[in-house]
């Protein structure tokens, strides 16, 4: 679907094109950070567990949300104002409970490639984490809302827009799943898994906490 969408938009006229481009841009400026997701993402790619279903999972959320975004999301997001909110305690949960998982994971060295953690092992758990990370996180929201924003402004050509955004959307989801393949001979000792955890605990904990004081 995103494939005929993306023929029938970029290459349809010249402006089409620019508009492409110009969401290909502000995609890359937006997702193109180290948060929860990223580190989620990371730490599977060096897993090498599941990895294909995680991108897969990820980038039709993100193409899913981007195109629902520009066709009107941030119209709903204003209607219901209580919805943001909820996305951002529901956020604070969920980034707080991986950061205890990855802290616990770091102290007591149950990480690695031989771990059992459902987590890793489950391949649903594993979807269902992506899809956390993903739609519960009010940096996604705000950058559906940014999006939508944007795309306001290229008129007829916003579709087009919308492709160039998600199509940076899948590269950079693919450069970290698979590029993390790369760093797996630095993680066969468990002492470098531990240092991993503890930084993703740290960063997640960042993320909650940020989140709580902005709520607050």
């Amino acid at each position: 679907i995103f494939g005929i969408l993306f023929m029938s938009t970029i290459f349809s006229s010249s402006t089409n094109l620019l508009a492409w481009f110009s969401g290909a841009a502000t995609g890359l400026g937006l997702f193109a950070v180290v948060g929860a997701q990223s580190a989620f993402i990371l730490r599977q790619g060096i897993l090498r567990k599941h990895i294909i279903p995680v991108i897969a999972t990820c980038a039709l959320i993100d193409g899913l949300f981007v195109f629902a975004s520009v066709a009107g999301l941030s119209t709903l997001t204003q209607a219901l104002p209580w919805l943001t909110t909820a996305v951002l305690w529901c956020g604070v949960a969920f980034l707080s409970w991986y950061a205890f998982k990855s802290a616990h994971r770091a102290i007591v060295g149950s990480g690695g490639m031989g771990s059992s953690d459902e987590n890793v092992s489950s391949r649903r758990a594993v979807i269902m984490a992506a899809i956390g990370f993903s739609i519960i996180n009010p940096h996604f929201w705000l950058d559906m809302m940014v999006i939508g924003s944007i795309a306001e402004s290229f008129g007829n050509e916003r579709m087009a827009f919308a492709a160039g955004v998600v199509t940076a959307s899948c590269l950079w989801l693919t450069a970290q799943g698979l590029g993390a393949r790369l760093l797996s001979p630095l993680f066969e000792k468990p002492q470098t898994w531990r240092i991993l955890d503890g930084i993703i605990a740290v960063l997640l904990g960042i993320l909650a906490i940020g989140l709580a004081v902005r709520g607050g």
